[in-house]
């Protein structure tokens, strides 16, 4: 049962001008589960075919959020509410146990780890000792992972709740900074990009929040309800919703330029896209892969997985990874979406693999950690 958390909210502005994004991806890390700040899914990691099979690692119970890879280490949560920190070789480094269970996907960011759970607390450690620095209380449940950004060279992190906010925090303290009220709950992550935290909500529109002041820039009908995390290249940010619509939105116009949906289903997409050059890829309920000309919306190619995709796709330079909840994960090329591997681990994968040079990382249902390697 999701407990309930105090009414206490502070609204602070930022002053500050001087903005910058701090991306921090690398071929031997992958600080959030998308990879970096906008959201896109990419690495310039390589990993040769066929992978094997390297360890696992059983927590206490089901794996819904997606893991992430710093130092060397993979920090993943289980449903029961644990945050794990397990070296490159499978081995426990330290836990943590927290007041309830836990969906959103960790942040990496200045060597902490950032996790929110279903009471609503965003928790900072101590990336190396597991050590809590300290907790941010939302009013309601924390689903999607939180980012961050950074104002006259300061550390910042915002974070969607089921309390209609968009919350920001200093990331050092986690002392309140802004918070944004939108019409329902914000289940995904915000995207950053052009000096703004972007992020579709479950009220069907696409927020446009200025970093400096939280204050609403856009406010762009997209859908009835947008459940994953919009990604962001450029001034175009990209979403699927819950009645399997994908759409394309101009930012600096405030306009849709396409939209995409699949005339013989109308299955929900949950899971993000990715974006590499020309090309956009999303995967949905309706067991398909498909892969779209980002700028006109054209479908390029389409793979059938056989089981439904609520994970958002990965993209390491020529290949795409996927799971699916029927227990496969696959590789595909990305310039045509054929099937180059394919591991059954035979238990559902919501959310996608952690990306590092040579080595791929998931979560399952089954509680288990699997760590891939060439």
């Amino acid at each position: 049962m999701m407990k309930k958390n105090k009414n206490i909210f502070l609204i602070l502005l930022l002053s500050c001008s001087v903005f910058s994004i701090s991306y921090g991806q690398n071929n031997n890390e992958w600080p959030n589960f998308r990879g970096d700040s906008g959201l896109k899914g990419i690495s310039n990691a390589r990993f040769k075919l066929p992978m094997d099979l390297a360890w696992t690692y059983q927590t206490d119970d089901a794996i819904i959020a997606a893991p992430i890879f710093a130092q060397n280490t993979v920090f993943v949560s289980s449903i029961e509410g644990t945050v794990y920190a397990i070296d490159k070789k499978g081995s426990l480094k330290w836990k943590y146990e927290t007041d309830n269970s836990i969906e959103a996907p960790a942040l990496y960011h200045n060597g902490r780890v950032f996790v929110g759970n279903l009471s609503g607390l965003l928790y900072a450690f101590e990336a190396s000792s597991g050590k809590v620095l300290w907790t941010y209380e939302t009013d309601n449940q924390i689903m999607g992972s939180a980012n961050h950004f950074e104002l006259n060279g300061k550390s910042y992190l915002v974070v969607g709740s089921y309390d209609y906010f968009l919350h920001c925090v200093e990331a050092d303290t986690g002392k309140p900074v802004w918070k944004y009220e939108s019409d329902n709950f914000v289940n995904g992550a915000a995207a950053i990009g052009m000096n703004a935290a972007l992020f579709g909500g479950c009220d069907g529109f696409l927020h446009v929040v200025d970093l400096n002041t939280g204050k609403i820039r856009e406010k762009i009908e997209v859908a009835t309800y947008i459940a994953g995390s919009v990604a962001i290249a450029e001034n175009l940010v990209y979403t699927g919703d819950y009645d399997g619509l994908f759409s394309c939105i101009d930012i600096k116009t405030g306009k849709i330029l396409w939209t995409w949906n699949n005339p013989d289903s109308n299955l929900p997409i949950l899971g993000s896209p990715s974006i590499l050059k020309n090309k956009v890829i999303i995967g949905g309920q309706d067991k398909r892969m498909r892969c779209f000309d980002k700028a006109n919306g054209s479908l390029l190619w389409t793979f059938n997985a056989g089981g439904r995709i609520d994970a958002s796709p990965v993209i390491a330079k020529d290949k795409i990874v996927t799971t699916t909840m029927d227990g496969m994960l696959y590789i595909l090329d990305v310039e045509d979406g054929k099937e180059l591997w394919s591991y059954e681990i035979g238990s559902a994968m919501a959310h996608n693999p952690a990306i590092i040079n040579g080595n791929l990382v998931v979560g399952a249902r089954d509680g288990n950690v699997y760590f891939f390697s060439r």
